[in-house]
């Protein structure tokens, strides 16, 4: 009997020894719950206080730990007594031939010999105290990796949510979270950033969150892939993206040597299309920063090529310019590339063909709208120029040169554009080409154009005048 007795302790801390090593706990801190969850149980059994825990001890057998024993110590009284923490001389000296009345002796049980509710009392908070325990583990083990890069393999559907396999434990992934048009089949392997992790009450295990759909897997997937976005060379300032259309990254770097667009697309585009392929084949353009709006804009409008762009940092707005051809390029798929851009910028884009750009300088009534569209910038001009020209007004008017303003269709923010540019007259702007006066701020090739186009059909009128 002691024999099989024996064998079933064995495989108790074999069981032990193998759920340690499954969950990755710590096999003392296992033994402490047994322990504890022991002393716990047998307290309430015997109806001991907490306070008397110094008197009673659980230990583990010292041959190998293949034995445990619990221990109280109980004090020896002449009489039969109930008291949990006393024993009668009688059976004190069945145990110990020498015990005596007022003496201490330490009276040991094993767990096979008490109840079957004390047994089966503390198996529940064993079991409760090693999922809290885990539970705990997890956490900590999860939540210090939030953020990070992880990989799992699909598991199942929970209606929109995906459960994904980590190992230790199962994450999910909430539909706001997923690239929209991925399949996946039980057992394939994907990539994913762990976006959240919490401790649920009425959850046995850490609830953690992943997301293929944010910026911030972007950002994670290029520092796998291009070392210098990895060592700080090239840094990410930021990110925008629409998931499974189109997403774009803004970089910048310090070096001067470096070009941080040609590093993140890498030789014929081999890095980004590691990238590109994680994603889906989704559309990444890589766009360079600049803390110039009119040249950032420019920028991340890409795969379009704009002719201009004008900016009213007072207002938020900005006005590209593109060839008509690139039209839809400009917008995008749905809008998707101009709703990135504006995202990225802070401007709300207002996008026109040179076509209809023209059109709208030949309408009073387009070019009244385009003209409060810019009015802060043309304000802050006519400011400027008020003040170079103070005290000056008088001579200006007595010098016999024509206007600007006298010229049809030359709108008072054109001609604050080319005051500010050092053209005051007519007679003045004859001498300038295309190319001159495209080259003087917020004017460009296309609004050079239109300028000496109106004062061609104006010449006349002016020479009359």
């Amino acid at each position: 009997m002691a024999t099989k007795q024996a064998t079933k302790e064995t495989g108790l801390f074999e069981a032990i020894q193998q759920f340690c090593q499954d969950k990755s706990l710590d096999r003392e801190l296992v033994l402490g719950v047994i322990r504890d969850s022991l002393l716990a149980a047998y307290r309430k059994k015997v109806g001991l206080e907490a306070e008397t825990d110094d008197r009673c001890q659980v230990d583990f057998g010292s041959d190998n730990k293949n034995e445990i024993i619990i221990s109280v110590l109980r004090d020896v009284v002449e009489d039969k007594t109930t008291n949990p923490l006393e024993i009668s001389l009688e059976e004190a000296t069945k145990l110990d031939p020498a015990a005596q009345v007022g003496t201490q002796m330490r009276v040991f049980e094993k767990p096979q010999d008490l109840s079957r509710v004390l047994s089966s009392q503390a198996k529940q908070m064993v079991f409760q105290r090693l999922r809290d325990m885990e539970k705990e583990l997890l956490y900590q083990e999860y939540k210090s990796k939030e953020g990070e890069l992880t990989h799992g393999y699909f598991q199942r559907w929970k209606k929109d949510i995906m459960s994904i396999d980590l190992g230790k434990v199962e994450g999910i992934m909430l539909k706001k979270d997923q690239n929209p048009g991925e399949k996946y089949r039980q057992g394939d392997r994907m990539k994913a950033i762990i976006s959240r992790v919490e401790l649920r009450p009425r959850e046995p295990m850490p609830v953690i969150t992943l997301s293929r759909a944010s910026g911030d897997f972007v950002k994670k997937l290029f520092e796998m892939e291009i070392p210098e976005v990895y060592d700080g060379i090239v840094e990410i300032r930021d990110v925008a993206r629409i998931p499974s259309y189109r997403t774009k990254v803004v970089v910048t770097t310090s070096k001067s040597d470096v070009d941080p667009v040609g590093a993140c697309v890498g030789m014929k585009g081999v890095r980004i299309q590691a990238i590109v392929r994680e994603l889906g084949n989704e559309r990444i353009d890589i766009v360079l920063h600049s803390d110039e709006p009119s040249i950032f804009i420019a920028n991340a409008i890409s795969p379009a090529k704009p002719v201009e762009v004008h900016v009213d940092r007072k207002r938020g707005d900005a006005l590209v310019i593109v060839p008509d051809e690139s039209l839809s390029l400009a917008i995008g798929i749905n809008g998707s590339n101009v709703k990135l851009v504006s995202q990225l910028s802070g401007f709300k884009i207002d996008i026109k063909t040179v076509s209809q750009y023209n059109q709208e300088l030949a309408s009073p009534e387009a070019r009244e709208k385009l003209d409060r569209l810019f009015n802060a910038q043309q304000e802050a001009m006519e400011e400027s120029e008020d003040q170079y020209n103070e005290g000056g007004d008088e001579e200006e008017e007595d010098s016999g040169f024509t206007p600007l303003s006298e010229v049809p269709g030359l709108t008072p923010r054109i001609v604050g554009l080319l005051e500010a540019g050092g053209i005051k007259n007519v007679e003045t702007l004859l001498e300038f080409s295309q190319e001159e006066l495209s080259k003087i701020s917020g004017i460009g090739k296309t609004t050079a154009e239109q300028i000496l186009r109106l004062l061609r059909e104006s010449i006349e009128w002016v020479e009359e005048g």
